[in-house]
């Protein structure tokens, strides 16, 4: 079943629009690096809630490691019944960092309200499917374990005395 939804979903990126756009949003999500640069643009463009945009941003970026040791011990090695469709950093598949730290911004930067994130990070997770780098139990491993850590840390965002 994992293999078949992502051949279907890969297809998707022999659409040359389909294809440009899962690339850019695969390369923009690299190491989290959209996620981490939209919460720093937070905080600065929020001065009044500065600390709790840098907490989410901790919560997102704590996220992507974690799913970064997961992937160590799991060492799922990437499909190979489809072309990638970018280069990877890594070998190993389970689970999608992309999709912890979409996941984990989604959740975050939401309960500060910036609500364009989460179809954005949606968008990224699907990316990861189109491009045929993760099975889409790579991809829902990580935007549990996204959720996960977010939903877990959300108290602590709204701490303190911004």
């Amino acid at each position: 079943m994992d293999r078949r939804l992502l051949s279907a979903l890969h297809a998707y990126g022999g659409n040359p629009h389909v294809g440009a756009l899962a690339r850019t949003l695969s390369w923009s999500g690299e190491h989290g690096a959209l996620w981490l640069a939209a919460g720093l643009a937070g905080a600065a463009a929020d001065r009044g809630r500065r600390g709790a945009w840098l907490r989410a941003t901790a919560l997102t970026a704590g996220a992507h490691l974690a799913s970064m040791g997961v992937k160590r011990i799991v060492r799922r090695p990437r499909p190979t019944h489809v072309a990638p469709r970018v280069r990877t950093a890594g070998r190993h598949s389970f689970p999608s960092s992309h999709a912890a730290s979409a996941t984990a911004a989604a959740v975050a930067y939401g309960t500060l309200g910036a609500y364009a994130v989460p179809p954005l990070a949606a968008a990224m997770c699907l990316s990861r499917l189109v491009v045929g780098v993760h099975y889409p139990t790579d991809v829902a491993a990580g935007a549990a374990l996204g959720a996960a850590a977010a939903g877990l840390g959300a108290r602590w965002i709204g701490a303190g005395h911004d």
